[in-house]
């Protein structure tokens, strides 16, 4: 019984040594009062501003990844966001299929409920697997369910 006081004695007394560390630090120390502003600071830590060279560096970077339309992007581009508009024709019919969702049946046994035990029949119940309705992508499911 003795070893655990003695322990949590010595937790205790680490715990408050550590807390008093912390607060031997200066707020002067912390913070220093110079004339620079927030936009100076973000400037020199990114790199010099909008014309420094990290900016340069992530120009050219874009431009690398960057690629030229070719015809045959230019011609498939409207056939493509064609899919995912909504007209008169299409609205009619669904884009985003049902995913299937089936029913569980459940039997539940003949008990007894209440606080004065009342004789229940045995009943079944029918509930759906998945707790919410799951939706298809367009063109993601095309088989009929």
């Amino acid at each position: 019984m003795r070893l655990i006081w003695t322990d949590r004695l010595a937790v205790l007394a680490l715990a408050l040594a550590l807390a008093l560390g912390g607060c031997a630090t200066s707020k002067e120390a912390l913070l220093t009062h110079d004339d620079r502003t927030m936009r100076d600071i973000w400037n020199v830590e990114t790199g010099g501003g909008a014309g420094g060279l990290a900016a340069r560096q992530l120009l050219d970077a874009r431009q690398s990844l960057r690629r030229p339309l070719t015809g045959t992007d230019v011609q498939a581009a409207p056939g493509e966001q064609a899919r995912y508009t909504r007209t008169a024709q299409n609205e009619i019919h669904r884009q985003f299929h049902r995913l299937p969702n089936p029913d569980l049946v459940i039997y539940v046994f003949p008990h007894l409920a209440g606080t004065d035990p009342v004789p229940v029949p045995g009943y079944s119940t029918v509930f759906p697997l998945y707790q919410r309705v799951q939706y298809a992508l367009p063109g993601e499911r095309t088989e009929d369910y």
